[in-house]
């Protein structure tokens, strides 16, 4: 089984190859590279596409530059597939595409989708002009839409908590209920390379994947306290205070801003039903709270 992975640069991508190279042959295509669809192996079977820009917590991302990362390249991608002799793609889209801020019911695949951000709404744009195209019988696109990925590498949300707490700052958002769907990057791993392997019982479409139960903000405070063996108190400061706090982060630089609160306090749950039945998964082989560990404990090691 030969299988190239496009945009493998990134933390996604260089713990996805390490786990194809266990059990297929793999080939790593940059898009950087003029030639690279002259590159690719003849004798490929599968596609994997993780190419795109992601979240700009910064504010400096253009329009442009969003819609050439996850539009226009995916579509390079998609064609170059079309003409190839590979008979799988699985392209990486994101929950983002389906909802971004908030959820309080397990979100499915027929879900109206409500992107709200310029990453969410291209992510949705090559959603849609990827389920448009006219396919041969020999072939499949499988679009993943995973909630926020999570493992050793990750410099998200979870390593601004784990720096907060492993420093003793009080954690200032106790006065927030909340649980999200996650994706440890080994559940990440293990769907794909299920999909690769089960491919015949999967048809094209749109699939979520996520760990089996959601968590909430409070227990992952609790797991880093566990892991860095600190005592560090959790403030109940009023949510309305918080807010008018991350109001400044949206004008100066400052660790919070109201999309990161958002993020870090709002429901958003996925349901992952839809894959796992296709692929008769009873459960996955990582637990929501054992791949946090596991990532929390890698901030150790930086």
């Amino acid at each position: 089984m030969k299988v190239a992975v496009f945009g493998s640069s990134g933390f996604v991508g260089k713990n996805l190859i390490q786990a194809l190279q266990l059990e297929t042959e793999v080939q790593e295509v940059s898009l950087r590279n003029a030639s690279w669809k002259e590159a690719i192996d003849r004798e490929t079977d599968v596609m994997i596409n993780l190419v795109g820009k992601a979240h700009d917590h910064k504010g400096t991302a253009t329009e442009k530059e969003y819609y050439f990362a996850n539009v226009e390249l995916t579509k390079e991608v998609v064609e170059t597939f079309k003409k190839s002799n590979a008979d799988l793609l699985i392209h990486v889209s994101s929950i983002a595409a389906l909802e971004e801020f908030g959820s309080d019911k397990p979100l499915e695949e027929l879900d109206n989708c409500h992107p709200v951000s310029l990453y969410g709404k291209t992510k949705r744009e090559a959603e849609e002009w990827i389920l448009a195209q006219d396919l041969s019988d020999q072939k499949k696109i499988i679009v993943v839409r995973p909630p926020m990925i999570h493992g050793p590498g990750d410099k998200g949300n979870l390593g601004l908590l784990y720096k907060m707490i492993s420093r003793g700052v009080p954690y200032p958002l106790a006065s927030f209920e909340n649980n999200r769907s996650f994706l440890s990057i080994d559940n990440f791993c293990y769907f794909l390379l299920e999909i690769i392997k089960k491919q015949s019982k999967v048809s094209s479409g749109i699939y979520h994947i996520c760990d089996d139960e959601p968590v909430a903000t409070k227990k992952i405070i609790e797991i880093i306290k566990e892991v860095t063996n600190k005592r560090t108190i959790n403030l109940p400061i009023p949510q309305i205070v918080i807010q008018k706090i991350a109001k400044i982060g949206d004008f100066i630089p400052f660790p919070l801003n109201t999309k990161r609160l958002q993020k870090m306090t709002s429901n958003l749950l996925v349901s992952n039903e839809k894959i796992k039945k296709a692929l008769s998964i009873e459960h996955l082989p990582v637990s929501a709270e054992e791949g946090l560990i596991k990532t929390i404990k890698s901030f150790q090691l930086k």
